[in-house]
């Protein structure tokens, strides 16, 4: 199995199946599988993130008392200050 590793100086590949320690190839194999599990986590929270953004969005939309406008909102601000 080929890993390629990006670094400041670069991509860097390697060769696991290379590895000629037992210990050190389950090793290698098990981090592989662990990075690949978090990519994977990383990903999905990122779909089920935007996918709420998306759904918020709507739903204020839909909803236009609740939109707040920018002059009213530093009219608000002067006012609580004095």
């Amino acid at each position: 199995m080929i890993v390629s590793i990006k670094n400041d100086d670069g991509m860097v590949s390697y060769d696991i199946n290379s590895i000629d320690d037992k210990q050190r190839l389950q090793e290698a194999k098990i981090i592989v599988s662990k990075v690949g599990n978090l990519e994977t986590v990383t990903e999905a929270l990122g779909f089920a993130s935007a996918t709420h953004r998306a759904n918020l969005e709507k739903l204020l939309a839909d909803s236009p008392e609740a939109l707040v406008e920018e002059s009213t909102t530093e009219e608000r601000e002067t006012s609580d200050e004095e």
